[in-house]
């Protein structure tokens, strides 16, 4: 039986700007790595923005739709150059859509070591029930 690897290389996916709009801000856009699952009681959310810490994401929620911004700001060491590079740093963005199962009022985020978490609490009413089946009389 012959062993076989294969060599997967993801590259990070550029955001283009939406038509008629314009960033305020020189650098690329990318659209962060996101898993998503779901429990019980809830949905989490994990975003992979390096570079980013939880004074640069901004959150926002209007309507149905989930935005998340984080802005990164290159760092590169005093006194040298950059001779050559192979990771592109930049800002990231991503929306997502959210259904009316969402608790809005309880969503919670945390971000550490360049991952966002975004915990999103299932309302009371959209929680899976188990209904006791009873014999008849």
């Amino acid at each position: 039986m012959t062993t076989e690897s294969k060599n997967l290389e993801v590259k990070k996916e550029e955001l283009a700007p939406a038509e008629g709009t314009e960033r305020t801000r020189e650098t690329r856009v990318y659209i962060p790595r996101t898993d998503i699952y779901e429990t019980e009681n809830e949905v989490v959310l994990t975003a992979d923005v390096p570079g980013a810490d939880e004074k640069s994401i901004d959150i926002t929620l209007e309507k149905d739709r989930l935005t998340i911004s984080a802005y990164v700001e290159p760092r590169r060491p005093e006194n040298y150059s950059l001779a050559y590079a192979e990771y592109g740093v930049g800002d990231f963005q991503r929306s997502f859509n959210i259904s009316k199962e969402i608790d809005r009022e309880k969503i919670q985020a945390v971000v550490k070591d360049g991952v966002l978490r975004l915990t999103l609490p299932k309302r009371e009413a959209a929680k899976t029930q188990k209904i006791a089946v009873k014999p008849a009389r």
